[in-house]
Formats: structure tokens, C-alpha cells, sequence
């Protein structure tokens, strides 16, 4: 009867404790819904329910810094998921994980609330990464010429060993694959090293833990976790310009780092010395390393993309079949960037599974209509100051310049007669995008260029290769 008893309460134990898992789940649901999907991923998700008892919740975190965090910006919703379950909680706990470990076996009294023991050895902290997408992997990464050289870069820097460039630095428009190779390398480093600390972050986050260290007076715990990393990989660089006490502690980390050895790998929409509001010094150290163009795809490498995602999507949905031509026309058809691409494909597989049809061109026109509209004209100044600095051997930062020089006011002029002709941007916008220029200036251009179209054959030449290299 003894043992029968004990048994019982084993299992009467158990259950009690699938149902507090049960009820942190929902809390955790209903703290997404309050707080937004980045900010539980960040913050909520790290954390573990340990136990509930005498209406105290007890809480496992990764580090101080994310306790603190939680407790003091979070606790309140976390207190009102439970009410919401019907549980009554008067205080939250936060122990960190290796004190929790070293409080099971020397018996010490926990530390509650947002205190925490100071003395944290740096490779028993989790780091406060931000998810890694499983799609994103070498093997699932298309090579093509606009992108060949920007992968090349990204494996070597994966496999690890001594440091040849640092930092390795991603930059181009939306959707080009920066984020896939940055996911890719990290996931590969990750594989061969299971002990390598990898820390991948937007610069958004970097600069939101960087404001709540100095605002919860935290900033040993910030220092020590970012620089005792093995390679830091910041997302988006571009959004600390501007941010003065952001670039300065980012200007030391990245100098700590590098004296150490670490990898750093950055990406950006732009070059470093394109970025404006980033720091001249800032810019210098990341074109210390290698600064990668991730180029805009070209017809052959969109069509690789889609027949390789699309074999995937017929593994997914066997019942669809999809017609000849089909992959074709959209790689021609939709040229503004990889993620459209993937989505339009991927909505095309799911509309033909639902309605029981093959894929065809009727099907396409009907599913896709938005996304066919609006790819019609997705030429960007952005894309033309690119083109045309590439094509005359000049910084796009020259293109926006003050420089009067031949050699830039005739590239600029033609850069301004694109942007007229291939996009819907009005005269004023196309002179704030040149510098600030008003819009008579842009004008002059436009009719300088029609003139000299008319009796310079090479300029007549120039114009309607970069026409068609746009519009490709």
C-alpha cells in the first residue's frame, strides 16, 4: 500500500506539473499578444517556469540582464496571464541558471526579484540571440554570378579557424539574401562547434539592450556579454547611424573584438561610406575587412531560385502539378527581390492545392494579379544611382555629391534621365534624391541628356545599355 501511495503522489505531482507547463504556455501566448512577436522572442522565450508555489511564480533565466529586463518591463503582463488562467501569483522570481545550479548543490538561499549574484562566469552565459531561421542554410542558398562572391566570402568565413578578414561585410538592397547568408554562416559554425558562442542580432536590438543597460545601470553585464563572444553578427547596420552613444559603444565592442581575434560579420542597405549619420570612424573599421555588393538578381539566378524552391513545394504538395513555362514567366516577370519570389510561389502551391488545379499561366494571372501589378515598373533611383556608378567607376556617393567635376555632373545627368523615365517619382523627388537638387536642376538634366542622345552616339549608347541592364 506504501509504495501504491507514493506512486500516486508521483503521478498526482506529475500531473500538477504538465498543467503549470500547460498555463505558462498560455501565458507566454498571452504576453506575445500584448508585447508582439520580436519582443516575447527575445525576452519571454529565453525564460523557463520552474515552479509554482505559495503564489510565487519561480523563474529560470539565461542571464542578469534578461531578468532584470523581464521583471521590470514584462512582470506585469506575465502577472495578468496568470490571473487570466485563474492563478493566483503575487510575486515573480528570477534566478539565473547557473546560480539555480549551484543553489541545488551547496544549498544556498536563492536570489529573488532582480538581484542577482555579480560574479557570473562568462561561458556559463546564454547568449540573448535572436532565432535562427532553419531555411536559411548553405545548402539551401542559390549561387548565380550577382551573389557568387558574397557566398564564397560567407562559407569561408564558416569554416572557422584564424580570422583572414574582419570584418566580413554583406551590403545590397532588400531581399537579396543577406540575412540567408548570415543565418547560414552562423547555423555552419554552429554545426562544426557546438561550443562556439555565436551572437546574431539586428542593430535595432543591439542599440534597444545598449539604451536598457544604461538606463538600468547594467552596463558591466552589457559589456561582458557582447564582448566575450566568438563571432558577433549585426543585421542592418544602417539603423545606429545617426545614434551618437549607440556607434560609440559599437565603435569599442567591435575594437575589443577584433583585438581579440573574434569575427565579426555586418550587413548594411549600403556601403560603409554610404551610410550617412555613421561615424567617420565607424565607417573606416568596417571597410577594414572585406566589403561584399550582394548584387540584384539576374533572370538566371532568379529562375534557379524557383526551381529549386519549387522542388520543394512539390515534395510539400504532391497532388499539384505545376505547367511548362510556368517558372520561367515568373522569373521574368518578378524581378524586385528573392522574398516576393519565394512568397509568390509559395502562394501560387497553396491556392492550386485548395482549388484542386494545375498550376498554369491563367491560374498565375488570377492568383498573383497584386504582386504582377505591382511588379510592372520596380525600378528604383536607388537601383539607377547604383547602375550608374558601377558602370562609370564612381562611388554612389559621388552621384549625391556637390562635385561639379565632368567626370561626375554628366554620369549624374544621365542618372537623373533614368530615374525620369524609368520610375513615377515626381521632379522634386528625383532632385531630393540627387543631393537636394531642385527640381529646374533635374529638368536641365533631362534635356541635356534628350540633346546629347541625338549627337553623341556614345552617349546615345551608354544610355540605353544601363536602360536595359534596369529593366532586365
Amino acid at each position: 500500500m506504501e509504495v501504491s501511495w507514493i506512486a500516486l503522489e508521483k503521478t498526482r505531482i506529475g500531473e500538477f506539473r504538465v498543467m503549470e507547463n500547460d498555463r505558462w504556455l498560455k501565458v507566454k501566448e498571452f504576453v506575445k499578444e500584448n508585447v508582439g512577436e520580436s519582443a516575447h522572442a527575445n525576452w519571454i522565450q529565453p525564460i523557463e517556469l520552474k515552479e509554482i508555489k505559495n503564489s510565487v511564480a519561480k523563474f529560470l533565466v539565461p542571464t542578469r540582464f534578461i531578468g532584470t529586463w523581464v521583471h521590470r518591463n514584462y512582470g506585469d503582463y506575465i502577472l495578468q496571464g496568470f490571473k487570466a488562467q485563474n492563478v493566483k501569483i503575487d510575486r515573480l522570481e528570477f534566478v539565473t541558471l547557473n546560480l539555480e545550479n549551484k543553489n541545488n548543490s551547496k544549498n544556498q538561499k536563492n536570489i529573488k526579484s532582480d538581484t542577482y549574484k555579480e560574479n557570473l562566469e562568462e561561458k556559463d552565459l546564454i547568449l540573448p540571440s535572436s532565432p535562427l531561421d532553419e531555411r536559411f542554410t548553405f545548402d539551401r542558398f542559390v549561387v548565380g554570378k550577382p551573389n557568387e562572391l558574397a557566398h564564397a566570402a560567407a562559407k569561408r568565413v564558416s569554416d572557422g579557424g584564424k580570422v583572414t578578414f574582419n570584418p566580413l561585410f554583406l551590403y545590397g538592397g532588400v531581399g537579396l539574401g543577406k540575412t540567408h547568408l548570415m543565418h547560414s554562416i552562423a547555423w555552419s559554425i554552429k554545426q562544426k562547434n557546438n561550443k562556439a558562442r555565436v551572437l546574431y542580432l539586428s542593430a535595432e536590438q543591439f542599440m534597444y539592450r545598449f539604451v536598457q543597460a544604461l538606463r538600468f545601470k547594467d552596463m558591466h553585464a552589457f559589456k561582458k556579454l557582447f564582448r566575450s563572444v566568438d563571432v558577433l553578427m549585426v543585421d542592418d547596420v544602417q539603423f545606429i547611424a545617426g545614434k551618437d552613444s549607440t556607434q560609440d559603444e559599437f565603435f569599442h565592442t567591435f575594437n575589443a573584438l577584433c583585438e581579440q581575434g573574434k569575427q565579426i560579420v555586418i550587413s548594411a542597405d549600403r556601403a560603409p561610406g554610404e551610410i550617412d549619420g555613421l561615424e567617420e570612424r565607424i565607417k573606416s573599421r568596417l571597410a577594414w575587412g572585406l566589403v561584399v555588393d550582394v548584387h540584384p538578381t539576374d533572370y538566371e539566378l532568379r529562375l534557379g531560385i524557383l526551381q529549386a524552391k519549387a522542388e520543394i513545394q512539390m515534395e510539400l504538395n504532391k497532388d499539384v502539378k505545376i505547367g511548362e513555362g510556368i517558372l520561367e514567366y515568373l522569373a521574368h516577370r518578378i524581378s524586385s527581390n528573392v522574398r516576393v519570389l519565394e512568397g509568390a510561389l509559395t502562394r501560387l502551391f497553396a491556392f492550386a492545392s485548395l482549388v484542386g488545379k494545375e498550376i498554369s499561366i491563367d491560374l498565375v494571372q488570377e492568383c498573383l494579379s497584386d504582386i504582377l501589378r505591382t511588379s510592372e515598373r520596380k525600378v528604383t533611383i536607388e537601383e539607377i544611382i547604383r547602375k550608374v556608378s558601377d558602370h562609370y567607376n564612381l562611388r554612389m556617393s559621388d552621384l549625391v555629391s556637390a562635385r561639379r567635376a565632368r567626370s561626375v555632373a554628366r554620369p549624374r545627368q544621365i542618372a537623373m534621365f533614368l530615374s525620369k523615365n524609368l520610375t513615377s517619382k515626381s521632379l522634386p523627388e528625383i532632385g531630393r534624391r540627387f543631393g537636394g537638387r531642385d527640381h529646374t536642376t533635374v529638368i536641365h538634366a533631362i534635356r541635356k541628356i534628350e540633346e546629347l542622345k541625338m549627337t553623341d552616339v556614345q552617349i546615345a549608347d551608354e544610355v540605353e545599355i544601363l536602360r536595359r541592364t534596369l529593366e532586365a
